[in-house]
């Protein structure tokens, strides 16, 4: 049924006490900006929510983790790039834009 598939969403798995981390947010919130027609970005303290990154197998922060159809289909783990960000993506990205 067309329209019920919902967008991909990255996991920002951050940590109040991680500079690697925090410096990742704006790259983050300029990426959901850009994307926003196409991805969700949803930032998650490990704190706050132990059990989601656990069930994750999140054990480094920062990490980001790439949801789709329910299940996580791609990750990074430590600070990235803009550029590493995008290409782990695309392939996700593109298939949702041929799908609209």
């Amino acid at each position: 049924m067309p329209g019920t598939e919902t967008s991909p969403m990255l996991l920002f798995f951050t940590a109040e006490t991680s500079g690697p981390a925090r410096r990742m947010e704006s790259l983050l919130a300029h990426l959901a900006r850009k994307e926003r027609s196409r991805l969700r970005v949803s930032r998650i303290d490990v704190a706050d929510n132990h059990a989601l990154a656990e069930k994750l197998g999140v054990t480094e922060v920062p990490t980001l983790v790439l949801i789709k159809d329910r299940r996580p289909v791609d990750r990074l783990e430590g600070r990235v790039s803009a550029p590493q960000i995008e290409r782990m993506l695309e392939p996700h990205l593109a298939e949702t834009a041929a799908a609209a």
